[in-house]
């Protein structure tokens, strides 16, 4: 067998290759005639014209019509339109998803604000020793304790019957009294007088006042509710004054806070007095609102004598607080008081 390129003989008598035979079969595949003769003065072949001008160029009908471009068999767009329609199609691509990226952030950034909002509130839900907005357990316990002893009727000043202590707007004044001297713990005793029990009354006090109180059991400081009921008649004899019995038989009339001019204009706005044979003397006018406050503190001085002036003080803030636990005020106060019962 012969190489490919060795020569053969054809009836015309030319010399050619293999590879010759092969391009002219390759022209005729293409739609050409075969090798055209050179041009008079060549020597050689002269390359056949396959119909290929310019550059080469997919059709379009292979990969289908540019997107909002034209049909198959249309003339193709321009070095214009191309560029304008990637210009287009990145800002249309681009625009979105800049929009989404925009909107991710903005609603991550909103989530942590969020969670930040709900954590300053959390924080300042639980200053003041986790208490803020509620006063401590002992009140409600107090509370239903003091409306137990307020069953006694005994209660009330005598003769005047003053019951300030146990009114239904006032009576806070008892588990008031009672945070401030005892922390709200009924078991609590004081180791320099030696007090016990919720009110700021030492044993020979209580044991005083409770028989004229007709108590269900000789006075016991321990008892949650023989204490109030003992606080609520002192503190009423305070404001409203007494009589007693003095040791010759004879009755003894005992000022209180209302038997003054002054003390009335301080506490009903009204310097007019009331005043009965046997009787302490009362203010003729009902206590105000902010009248109430300044009895309180007054109340507080007399009975726990040589407490600090401040402590008065807070004890009118509480009172006219009862209703808002949450003041700044009352926090501070209920931060300081004493540590047993809350």
């Amino acid at each position: 067998m012969k190489s490919d390129f060795e020569y053969v003989n054809h009836s015309d008598g030319e010399r050619v290759t293999m590879l010759e035979t092969r391009a002219a079969e390759l022209g005729r595949m293409l739609g050409s005639v075969g090798p055209e003769p050179c041009a008079p003065g060549h020597d050689g072949y002269q390359v056949p014209d396959y119909g290929v001008t310019g550059a080469f160029e997919v059709p379009a009908d292979r990969f289908g019509a540019p997107e909002g471009g034209p049909a198959s068999g249309a003339g193709g767009p321009g070095p214009d339109d191309r560029t304008e329609a990637l210009i287009s199609g990145g800002r249309r691509n681009s625009g979105p998803r800049r929009l989404a990226f925009l909107r991710d952030h903005w609603r991550a950034a909103s989530m942590v604000a969020a969670a930040l909002v709900v954590l300053v509130i959390i924080v300042a839900a639980t200053a003041g020793g986790g208490r803020s907005g509620t006063w401590p357990a002992s009140v409600t316990r107090m509370q239903a304790q003091i409306t137990a002893a307020c069953q006694n009727p005994n209660v009330a000043a005598e003769p005047s019957q003053v019951n300030f202590a146990c009114a239904k707007g006032t009576r806070q004044v008892l588990w008031v009294f009672a945070l401030l001297t005892s922390g709200g713990n009924p078991g609590y005793v004081d180791p320099v007088t030696g007090r016990k029990g919720l009110e700021p009354i030492t044993p020979a006090q209580g044991g005083d006042v409770a028989w004229s109180l007709n108590l269900h059991q000789p006075y016991n400081p321990a008892n949650s509710v023989d204490s109030l009921e003992v606080a609520a008649r002192a503190i009423n004899n305070i404001i409203g004054g007494a009589t007693l019995t003095d040791s010759s038989g004879q009755p003894s009339v005992q000022a209180g806070l209302e038997s003054t001019a002054a003390n009335c204009q301080r506490y009903t706005g009204s310097q007019q007095l009331t005043s009965k044979a046997g009787y302490p003397a009362l203010c003729a006018r009902p206590v105000t609102t902010r009248g109430a406050q300044a009895l309180v503190g007054d109340v507080f001085r007399q009975w726990m004598t040589g407490a600090p002036t401040q402590t008065a003080v807070d004890a009118s803030v509480l009172f006219a607080n009862a209703g808002d636990p949450s003041s700044p005020q009352v926090q501070k106060i209920l931060n300081s008081l004493p540590g047993s019962g809350l």
